[in-house]
């Protein structure tokens, strides 16, 4: 018999990519997915015919999620709003993504057996921030730490939590990385200065995200997999410092150089997101999705797809591309020389210190000079509880270990031993009280929910929190004074 599956987010990269994998194997598979009604979208899906049941809605209309989860076996949520759109619109993402994901759980529990139906939710990179050597190894139980302004990763990071604490039986949280998929070539907006040139990132191959999803929709997977955090990344041929990703992109669009076409200075210091992963095989290991293509070559294959225009490249010289490039840094918005022609302190403090700190930047050649240390040297975190454990051996007493290395308690007198999924009662370090599963504190890094990240009073944290000391006090800008950003209250996008 074919299993269903419920797949959101078909119209975008990693949906779409999951789609057509799905679709080829159609012996295999019914799909149903859930698109917004648009002309676009309308000729997009019509190519599909009838191997696919289009429900035709709205991710945050309870009653069209439910069409779409009714009946369904898997349950893929995918979509969503993201990134560039989403740092347009902040206040938009949170409710829509917020809004999705509890409708989401809302329409399985209403599910006859929906102790049965796996649930996959794909949350973000960027919900564990900045994270430039010499942190720049990361895994999954490591502090939720979205960057300042990042109003799209704290839409995922409350998303994931409310998966996470949904009482359903079978939920997994597949964190995903930047996305390298042709259409990446032709982005150009000011949000790619926000990018700092000694940072890394694990990339994922769209074709290595989609063959992911189809993949944990076969048979076999144990129970152990369930119920937990994953990174997603292909592995350790698409680990990439930032510089070396922009050298890449560059050469495939014909452009010259990073260092011929922009100033070093237009580009962010601190405060955007990516890592390397010290865990992402672990999903490799349960899924066996990665082609391991050689990244050179797949950026060529990616040249391929760019239509004809972009070869003029070749003959534009870069005093020709560079004012271009100039003119996108100085969006009055998101530009990094934007902000510093408005005067944006918050902004300018936030991704550089201070003008000060600004001007400091050397130059490209040091800059670019990074001495990353590889795995086996990592800088690795402390969670606060004993590691070594497995985890069907974690206490009450790991729970009280734990709790305090965030500056807080664990006032649960008791728990079932393993019991991951059971929430205990907690308070932080600022005497708030709150219920948090084990699973959602010790592997997924969460904490605190009213210890929200706007306005971003992670200096005062973690003076209280050694938990998030760990990676602010290495990752702050050298000229943060540790005064709150902006005026915003999390009830603002709450």
């Amino acid at each position: 018999m074919k299993k269903r599956v419920f797949l959101t987010g078909a119209t975008g990269v990693m949906g779409g990519a999951t789609l057509n994998e799905l679709l080829g194997r159609g012996d295999k598979f019914d799909i149903t997915v859930l698109v917004r009604e648009s002309k676009r979208n309308r000729k997009l899906m019509a190519k599909y015919g009838d191997k696919v049941r289009v429900v035709w809605g709205d991710l945050t209309c309870y009653d069209d999620v439910l069409k779409g989860a009714t009946g369904a076996d898997y349950v893929l949520h995918v979509g969503g709003m993201v990134s560039p759109r989403a740092d347009y619109k902040p206040k938009s993402v949170i409710e829509v993504n917020v809004k999705a994901a509890e409708n989401v759980v809302k329409a399985v529990k209403a599910q006859p057996n929906s102790d049965a139906v796996k649930v996959v939710y794909i949350g973000s990179v960027a919900q564990t921030g900045d994270r430039r050597e010499p942190l720049h190894w990361a895994r999954t139980g490591d502090p939720i730490f979205p960057s300042i302004f990042d109003y799209y990763a704290i839409s995922k990071c409350r998303a994931e939590r409310i998966f996470a604490e949904s009482g359903l039986k079978h939920w997994v949280s597949l964190r995903q990385s930047g996305i390298l998929y042709p259409a990446i070539l032709k982005n150009m907006d000011p949000i790619m200065f926000h990018v700092p040139i000694r940072g890394v990132l694990e990339w994922a191959t769209v074709e290595d995200s989609g063959r992911l999803l189809a993949n944990l929709c076969e048979d076999g997977l144990p129970e152990e997999f369930w119920c937990k955090f994953y990174n997603i990344g292909s592995g350790e041929e698409y680990r990439l410092t930032n510089y070396d990703f922009e050298c890449y992109l560059l050469k495939c669009i014909n452009c010259p150089a990073p260092e011929k076409i922009f100033d070093v200075e237009w580009f962010a210091t601190h405060n955007f997101h990516g890592q390397y992963y010290l865990d992402s095989d672990k999903l490799e290991e349960y899924l066996h999705f990665r082609a391991n293509v050689p990244v050179a070559d797949y950026f060529a294959q990616m040249a391929k797809t760019l239509p004809w225009y972009f070869s003029l490249a070749k003959i534009a010289p870069a005093w020709v591309i560079k004012p271009f490039m100039r003119l996108i840094a100085k969006d009055k918005t998101f530009g990094t020389l934007g902000w510093l022609e408005t005067n944006n302190e918050p902004r300018i403090k936030a991704f550089f210190g201070s003008r000060e700190e600004r001007s400091k930047i050397g130059s490209w050649e040091q800059m670019c000079e990074i001495r990353l240390a590889g795995m086996e040297e990592a800088e690795r975190l402390s969670h606060g509880y004993d590691e070594s454990k497995p985890l069907a051996e974690l206490d009450i007493e790991d729970m009280r270990q734990a709790a305090a290395f965030r500056g807080g308690k664990c006032l649960s007198q008791s728990m079932v031993k393993g019991d991951l999924a059971t929430k205990l009662e907690w308070e932080c370090a600022f005497g708030h009280r709150f219920e948090a599963s084990p699973a959602l504190v010790l592997l997924g890094g969460h904490w605190c929910d009213e210890c929200d990240p706007a306005p971003w009073r992670f200096d005062e944290q973690a003076k209280r929190n050694p938990f998030l000391a760990q990676v602010w006090n290495k990752m702050r800008p050298e000229g943060d004074g540790g005064e709150e950003y902006g005026t915003a209250t999390p009830e603002d996008y709450r």
